[in-house]
Parts: C-alpha cells; sequence; structure tokens
C-alpha cells in the first residue's frame, strides 16, 4: 500500500528509475532519436511509461489510456502483444450483453463503435461510450455557468468519444484495469501508476500545461480520435493538481521534470530538468 492507502501494483525487475512520457509538444525530439526494431535506442533498460496515441511512433513499457476511443484503437492495434496496457474502466462482460443492448433501439450508426471478432476472441467484451442526449445538457449547464465560454469549442471537447464503444477481448488479453487513480489524465495516471513501483527517480518528460487562451498542446492534435488541430487548449488547474497530488504522496521518490513549460510547482522531492541535462544524465544516444 502507498502512504495514502492505495493498491501497489508489482512489476517485474523492477528499476531504479522510471521515464513518465506525457505527449506534450516540448518532448517532440524524442521522435528524432535513433529508432532500433521500432524502439527509441535507450541505453539504460529503465521502464519506459507512455499514454495514447505514443505507440504509434516508438515502444513503451507500458502504455496508458483513460479514453474509450483510444482504448479501441490499441487494441485493435495488438498492442497488448508487445506492451503492458493500463486501461481505464476495463470491464470485460459476456458478449452477448452488447448484442441485446441494441434490441428496441435505433442508435444511428454513426454512434456504435464495435471491433470485429475472428477465432482469437474470447466471449467476452467491454462496453463503454458516453449518451450524446446527456452530453448536450452538460453543454447546455456548463455554457450557463461561463457564458464566456466558445461553445463551439466546449461541444468539440465534450462530444469526443460520443457514443458505444464494444470491444471483444481476445485470447490472451494483457490489459490491466486501473484501479486508482480514476478520472485523472492520461498523463497523471500514468505517472502515479509508474510511482506506485517505488523508484527512486521518476523523469517526467512532454507533460506541458495548458490555456484555453493558446491553442491546443498535443502532438497527435488532428490524427485520429485526437481533437482537430485548430481546438484551443484546456485549463490546466486540474492536472497541475493531480501531478502535485502523486509528487507529494510518493515523499521518498525524487522526480524530475524535463522541459517544463511552467515551474509553479515548489515541492521538496520536485526538480525541474532542462532536455540536455536529461540526455547526459541518461547517457541517452542521439
Amino acid at each position: 500500500m502507498t502512504s495514502d492507502g492505495h493498491p501497489m501494483i508489482n512489476l517485474p525487475n523492477l528499476m531504479s528509475k522510471a521515464i513518465v512520457l506525457g505527449n506534450g509538444e516540448s518532448r517532440g525530439w524524442i521522435n528524432e532519436l535513433p529508432i532500433t526494431a521500432n524502439a527509441v535506442n535507450w541505453n539504460n533498460d529503465i521502464p519506459l511509461w507512455g499514454c495514447n496515441a505514443v505507440y504509434r511512433d516508438f515502444f513503451v513499457d507500458n502504455l496508458v489510456s483513460v479514453d474509450y476511443a483510444m482504448q479501441q484503437e490499441i487494441y485493435q492495434e495488438d498492442m497488448d502483444d508487445c506492451m503492458q496496457l493500463w486501461f481505464a474502466n476495463w470491464s470485460p462482460v459476456p458478449a452477448e450483453i452488447a448484442e441485446m443492448m441494441f434490441m428496441g433501439y435505433d442508435i444511428p450508426e454513426s454512434y456504435v463503435h464495435k471491433t470485429k471478432r475472428n477465432g482469437h476472441h474470447t466471449e467476452q467484451c467491454v462496453i463503454s461510450g458516453k449518451d450524446p442526449n446527456t452530453i448536450q445538457e452538460q453543454i447546455k449547464t456548463v455554457m450557463e455557468s461561463n457564458p464566456t465560454l466558445d461553445e463551439k469549442d466546449l461541444q468539440l471537447k465534450m462530444g469526443k468519444d460520443a457514443g458505444i464503444w464494444i470491444t471483444y477481448i481476445k485470447e490472451p488479453c494483457n490489459v490491466k484495469n486501473i484501479d486508482f487513480p480514476i478520472g485523472w489524465s492520461a498523463g497523471n495516471t500514468a505517472l502515479h501508476l509508474a510511482s506506485q513501483s517505488q523508484p527512486e527517480e521518476v523523469y517526467i518528460l512532454g507533460f506541458d500545461m495548458s490555456s484555453y487562451d493558446e491553442p491546443l498542446n498535443n502532438i497527435y492534435k488532428g490524427t485520429d480520435n485526437y481533437l482537430p488541430a485548430d481546438a484551443k487548449g484546456f485549463n490546466s488547474v486540474n492536472w497541475i493538481m493531480q501531478m502535485e497530488t502523486t509528487i507529494k504522496e510518493f515523499r521518498d521518490i525524487d522526480f524530475y521534470w524535463v522541459d517544463s513549460t511552467e515551474r509553479t510547482l515548489e515541492l521538496s522531492n520536485l526538480h525541474y530538468m532542462d532536455g540536455g541535462d536529461f540526455r547526459k544524465e541518461l547517457h541517452l544516444c542521439q
């Protein structure tokens, strides 16, 4: 158990360091490192954690996703064959439930996202989603409380992943359901999971803070299952709070925030580092 009473994960071959990658644009230089067998050529055998579409560019040991659309994309690409997947709300149920859901309902095909089944699938599936009608009610409530917001941008963000996502389970299935934290951003979820293995040092890259007044900061914006490239950023208050919670909880770990675009957190076990020093510290190939 952690100091706050949360369950610990037990990773094999625990190392004294861990690297956690967010998808902020400040870590774009990583994609320019030498690639061998679809893996960034790290000289040190350090557990590498990443989020969502990072798998499109290179291998990570642990891939975290909390978004339904990205989970389905990752699973269909058979990433669980080579990476440990960590998905939020991943609760398999009998596959027949998915078929029964549509009885008596006329749900537009555009809102139904189902994977194909083949001989390697089990008789289970994971059902996730968001009700489009509920989303519209939520948007109305938010706009009434915050009339200065861009309603079109709000609809874009809250409408993401709307509909039903049905993912049929393969055998074997290398996906672990995330017990804690729940409801956090993918990056901060990965940070907490990496910290649960109790490394001595954690290096944080691509955790760029965002602002509603600036364009969206994400390496994969404008690609499948991401917001458009011209979308606005987010208010990053919750992201900062989640990061602060993790760093305070794991007081015995030294956290190194690499190329941080914001240095408002002042904690005894948080250190700021530039990319050049990070590459030297880890003897990273260039």
